[in-house]
Parts: structure tokens; sequence; C-alpha cells
């Protein structure tokens, strides 16, 4: 009687232990805590500026060659990383009015170029087309780079007013 009186005990103490345990496993699993992640994103920004961004190249004579490192234009462009990211730039020419853009001059056909090096005329200058060509590669976030222009009249032209030889600088994710 007395083991079995134990025993019950025992057991009671034991059944009330794990009764106990349960409302603690309970009281512990009810509890909530929580933690954060901090987190940011910034969206990238592609963008370029040039400056001075004019050119007047003035009147010229059929086929005839003039720059912006000519000491009467004196006019060196610079690209500017306007974004927040690195990027490459690219350029093109165009076609005016009534001038086609060519490697070559001849009737109604002018020379544009562009160059980033040390440049002279008329070496270190590529001619310009009317599709993209790399400019200048991996320009950090408010980098810049600076580029010459040199431009070469028809030969001959049959237009005798003012033409618009525009030149496009673009910004590409690096």
């Amino acid at each position: 009687m007395f083991c079995r009186k134990t025993l019950l005990s025992s057991l009671a103490g034991l059944t009330g232990t794990m009764v106990l345990g349960a409302f603690c496993m309970v009281s512990l699993v009810s509890a909530a805590g929580t933690a954060t992640v901090a987190a940011t994103v910034t969206v990238q920004n592609i963008s370029v500026t040039v400056s001075d961004g004019s050119i007047s190249y003035g009147t010229l004579p059929a086929n005839t060659a003039t720059s912006t490192i000519a000491t009467a234009l004196n006019d060196t462009q610079t690209g500017t990383n306007a974004g927040n990211v690195a990027e490459d730039f690219n350029i093109k020419g165009q076609n005016s009015a009534n001038w086609t853009l060519a490697a070559t001059t001849a009737a109604d056909q002018y020379i544009h170029k562009f160059c980033i090096a040390t440049c002279s005329n008329p070496v270190n200058f590529t001619v310009l087309t009317t599709s993209y060509q790399v400019l200048a590669s991996n320009i950090a976030a408010n980098g810049t780079k600076t580029f010459d222009l040199q431009i070469t009249t028809p030969n001959p032209s049959t237009v005798f007013t003012q033409q618009s030889v525009d030149v496009t600088v673009q910004a590409v994710l690096k």
C-alpha cells in the first residue's frame, strides 16, 4: 500500500509537473518577438550632360576643316555623368537638312569627327557616323570626359545656308 501510495503520489506529482511544464511551454509559445531587417533601395539614374553644349563653326569655304581645338574656336566639350552609376558614353553625328554625313567629302557630303585623346588636326580624330560609337567607358557618377569635334565642309556644296550638324552624346549603363 505504501508503494502504491508513493507511486500514486509520485504519479500525481509527475502529472502536476507535466501540467506546470505545459503551462510554461504554452506561455513561452504565446510570447512574440520581432526583429527588423533594414532594407534600402535606390533607383539607378543614367544621365549625361554636355557643357558648353554649343559649337559655332562659322562660315567656311568648301572642303575646309576646322575643329574645336582651333585657336579661333577653343571650344572643347565636356560630357558629365549626371547619373548615380558608372556609365559608358556613346556619340553619333547626323545628316543635316541638305548634307549627308560621310567618311569623305563629296557633293553635299560633309565629315564630322570626334577626339578624346591628345587631339591635333587632323590626327587622332575618329569619323562620326549616324550610329552610336563608343566615346568613353566607365565614367563614374559625376565623372567627366572631355572631347573635341572637327568638321570638314562638302566639296562642293550646292547649299549655302546654315546647316545643323548636331552631335548626340548618349549615356548607357556600364
